[in-house]
């Protein structure tokens, strides 16, 4: 049975100080799939296209990780090491990105943890739900939701699609050329499909924003679609539950041996 949850007031009062520039929804706890399910049918156009990011912790903001560093600094030297990966690494991939493909080598360090201008975004909304409960318990989280095409009609209003990089490949490839500073005329944030597709991407229907230097979070400037759902710490557990009995949990989601393990034991009860 799902824990007691708060008031609308509390409600707005926890979720005050969230540093994500987006509508919060604040009309129903989500404290069951059917819940969550029933608001996104409410606040989504069917006819237009969504992508979904779940944030874990309220105080995490729509920002890359190459770019969360307060100084200049430390926001190139994070954006360097690509390079420096891609030459121990080349010859350790079974199947590396070809030596052109520069978003590939970006994403294969975004997969293993090197600071990168990309942002984690999936086409699953079910997915973004258990990124959101993964701290359950400890922290109130949200899931976003955002319209990628809307967000690159900001970029290029004559292009009405998710871009990619057989189509947008010079376009790509100077937003991964930028350094750490930030510009009034710089480039805006855009959303991107993957190149370099690995297991983890295809379980998570994963996409990506590619961050500029005009401003480096998304904000509903750039995107009005930008909606925030709250997901209570207290209701985490039960929407965990829920969705392993779907088909969405660590194992199912991550393909890799540790996560398989680290599944097996906590259904044991270990």
């Amino acid at each position: 049975m799902a824990s007691a949850s708060p008031n609308r007031e509390e409600l707005i009062k926890r979720y005050d100080k969230c540093p994500v520039d987006c509508t919060l929804h604040y009309s129903a706890n989500i404290t069951s799939l059917g819940d969550y399910f029933n608001v996104l049918h409410f606040l989504l156009e069917k006819e237009n296209q969504f992508w979904f990011r779940g944030h874990s912790k309220l105080t995490y903001r729509l920002l890359p990780s190459a770019l969360r560093f307060d100084n200049r600094p430390d926001r190139d030297k994070a954006l360097r090491l690509v390079e420096d990966m891609k030459r121990f690494l080349e010859m350790k991939l079974a199947k590396p990105p070809a030596s052109d493909d520069i978003l590939g080598w970006v994403q294969v360090a975004q997969h293993y943890g090197l600071p990168t201008r990309l942002l984690d975004w999936t086409q699953n909304a079910a997915v973004a739900l258990f990124f959101a409960c993964c701290s359950n318990g400890k922290e109130d989280g949200l899931v976003i939701a955002i319209n990628p095409i809307q967000l690159n009609q900001s970029f290029d209003s004559k292009k009405p699609r998710v871009f990619t990089y057989l189509e947008d490949k010079k376009s790509i490839d100077s937003y991964l050329e930028l350094k750490g500073n930030s510009s009034s005329r710089g480039k805006l944030n855009i959303a991107i499909n993957p190149t370099w597709n690995t297991e983890r991407i295809a379980l998570q229907n994963g996409v990506f924003t590619l961050h500029g230097n005009k401003s480096f979070e998304i904000n509903r400037e750039q995107a009005g679609s930008l909606v925030g759902i709250p997901i209570l710490k207290e209701l985490k557990a039960d929407l965990l539950n829920e969705l392993e009995r779907v088909g969405v949990g660590e194992m199912f989601i991550f393909p890799e041996p540790e996560h398989v393990c680290a599944h097996l034991r906590r259904a044991s009860g270990l």
